[in-house]
């Protein structure tokens, strides 16, 4: 039997100059199909580059997608996407927005 999945879009609900912005920058609205709202905020940090995949502290073992701010209800909102705008076949992914990966930065140069 297949997965099934749902549109969810992933808003932010706090403001530009919130503290809790200040190590996690503001990404824009992100749409995800995911199997339900929390898997959504799971389906957009999963897309973030991780500590763990770049020679950064803080070290091999560690990883920091708990400090994702789409997995912050202060910072962003989950809304279910009904619109028929994105199909809901297909894996669990980002289908619209950009993740930046350039959050993280290695801390040797070749």
């Amino acid at each position: 039997m297949e997965e099934q999945l749902k549109i969810y879009r992933l808003v932010p609900n706090a403001p530009l100059d919130d503290p809790q912005w200040m190590d996690r920058p503001p990404q824009g609205e992100i749409v995800v199909r995911a199997r339900t709202s929390g898997d959504a905020r799971l389906v957009a940090s999963e897309a973030e580059l991780d500590f763990t995949e770049v020679d950064a502290l803080p070290a091999e073992g560690n990883s920091t997608d708990m400090a994702s701010a789409f997995r912050s209800e202060k910072l962003y909102t989950v809304i279910e996407d009904v619109s028929g705008r994105f199909s809901a076949e297909g894996p669990r992914e980002v289908v619209e927005g950009r993740v930046r990966t350039d959050t993280i930065v290695p801390v040797q140069v070749d």
